[in-house]
């Protein structure tokens, strides 16, 4: 055992102090020369124990993007396109996130208990056509994962698991629907129609869902946003007294809300790893998991809690060991005073600390350029949290939120995080408990002119590259990521200038081999 959608918060300090939810949650140039050489002896891809790394360029560091489709919100951009134009568009987002030196994608594929993939357990979502449970000609999903893996990108599949519909006009809904199906599966809250968490069949559904697409795709990770129980709406009651009576036992409404996310947290886990070890879950949760005011242990804030607002305890799946990663949405800057980043990111860090679980922090991309808070207006809001980050050894990488940002660039901002963050690429953090081992060493290495090839690995996912310097003789050079120049799916790489390079090859988790030796020019 391991020891949507993000929150739009237009108006964050309305969500903080109210509790109101929003809808959805190296180098240098030089001159390439010719001829061919081939591979040299191999040496260690793992740095001798002097090696010291430079925290500028962490080797390994997940670095990710939400990929939203609820609400048409990144991709498809509107319903009924075209397959060849949602092609298109999705692609012109991997390419901004290859761009970006990022690593991995959460694609949303799960708005609210529908599919962007053919399913028997639930409709085609109506995000893909207008209209919900329209076959939309074609399984986009494949395409999706291919398509991530070819530019090198880490797929993780988004669900969210309790919302059924963005409507209470159950009659909308294709007949096929589980909530028209199971009507008593069902609470009316708001403007929608929510899955009862108290509901064992509901927890067995949502798994089974879940455990469908991991067992048909080739994903690399599952993941859940911060939509549990729902947000806190004025004057409304979440009505689940039946299943309360039935299933309660004993326990206050609070204490067995929480109990319900944390089985259903605990059953995803267990289903995702039966049906595929080396497949990652985790969930982003909501960025406060406590204050100080509720909790002395919780952290130096004083916005809303999502341990007693939408029942989900971080803190429990952290200790249970039962999700791969955290990935708090920390959408607020520093300074701010009901949840200062500056507060936030060190209490996260301190929370997984001795644990196996990882922590990436969720970034507010989307909130840049923003005029309601005057962090927000600065280009280097954004890169100032990762700078921060590095304090912490805990914090192994960032997502953005969301897909239309990274594109859009807002203010310059991800030039910025580029320019003094991702300067070169980086590796995906090891979760070793997923199995997993480093290939055998690349064979055949040689450079023809500035182009390096090799012979596919066996049990290679990608390849790293790296550059060595003219100046040093030391066998640190895989120690961080400053010698790194790629990370490439196919086995070669095509932008060799003159130098001594070492290639190494890097299984689906990323364990990497020893290094193979080449000389271009």
């Amino acid at each position: 055992m391991r020891t949507g959608r993000p929150l739009i918060a237009a108006a964050t300090l309305a969500v903080l102090t109210t509790g109101a939810a929003f809808l959805f949650g190296p180098g240098g140039a030089e001159t390439p020369a010719s001829g061919s050489t081939t591979t040299k002896s191999a040496t260690p891809a793992a740095a001798p124990a002097e090696c010291v790394a430079d925290a500028r360029y962490p080797k390994r560091q997940l670095r990710g993007v939400w990929i939203a489709t609820v609400k048409n919100i990144d991709w498809p951009s509107r319903t009924g396109l075209a397959v060849e134009r949602q092609r298109a568009e999705y692609v012109k987002i991997l390419d901004a996130a290859v761009k970006r030196r990022l690593n991995a994608v959460f694609v949303q594929v799960r708005p609210a208990s529908d599919a962007l993939y053919k399913s028997s357990l639930e409709p085609w979502s109506e995000y893909l056509t207008g209209t919900p449970g329209k076959d939309p000609g074609w399984d986009p999903l494949p395409f999706l994962v291919a398509e991530a893996h070819k530019r090198g990108l880490e797929f993780h599949a988004w669900f969210n698991p309790y919302r059924a519909a963005h409507d209470t006009d159950l009659s909308r809904l294709p007949a096929s629907h589980p909530a028209r199906r199971n009507p008593g599966w069902i609470v009316r809250y708001g403007d929608r129609i929510y899955y009862n968490p108290g509901l064992p069949q509901v927890r067995e559904h949502v798994t089974k869902v879940v455990t469908d697409v991991v067992q048909r795709y080739d994903v690399d990770g599952v993941h859940f946003d911060d939509y549990f129980y729902p947000y806190p709406e004025p004057g409304r009651t979440f009505d689940d007294r039946a299943a309360f009576a039935r299933y309660g036992k004993g326990k206050s409404l609070a204490a067995w809300r929480r109990s319900n996310v944390n089985t259903l947290i605990a059953q995803v886990d267990k289903a995702v790893h039966a049906a595929k070890g080396h497949v990652k879950f985790g969930v982003s949760p909501f960025g406060i998991w406590r204050n100080e005011a509720q909790d002395p242990t919780g952290s130096a804030t004083s916005g809303m809690s999502a341990y007693d607002a939408i029942h989900a305890d971080a803190r429990a799946w952290i200790k249970a060991g039962t999700v791969d990663y955290v990935m708090p949405q920390l959408y607020w800057p520093r300074g701010f005073r009901a949840a200062d980043y500056r507060a936030l990111a060190p209490w996260w860090a301190r929370e997984v600390k001795g644990s196996d679980v990882h922590l990436y922090i969720g970034q507010a991309l989307y909130r840049v350029g923003a005029t309601d808070d005057r962090a927000w207006t600065k280009a280097g809001e954004l890169s100032a949290h990762l700078t921060l980050n590095r304090r912490h050894d805990q914090i192994d990488g960032d997502v953005y939120f969301s897909a239309k940002n990274l594109v859009a660039n807002p203010l310059g901002s991800m030039d910025r995080v580029v320019k003094e963050h991702y300067s070169r690429p980086a590796l995906l953090p090891l979760m070793k408990d997923l199995g997993g081992s480093a290939p055998p060493v690349p064979a055949g290495v040689k450079a023809d002119g500035t182009k390096l090839t090799w012979n596919a690995t066996p049990g290679a996912r990608s390849y790293a590259v790296y550059r060595l310097p003219k100046a040093g003789a030391d066998d640190c050079h895989t120690t961080d990521a400053r010698d790194l120049v790629a990370v490439v799916s196919s086995p070669s790489f095509g932008a060799a200038s003159p130098g001594t390079y070492l290639v190494t090859a890097l299984d689906r988790l990323h364990h990497e081999s020893k290094a193979a030796t080449v000389k271009v020019g």
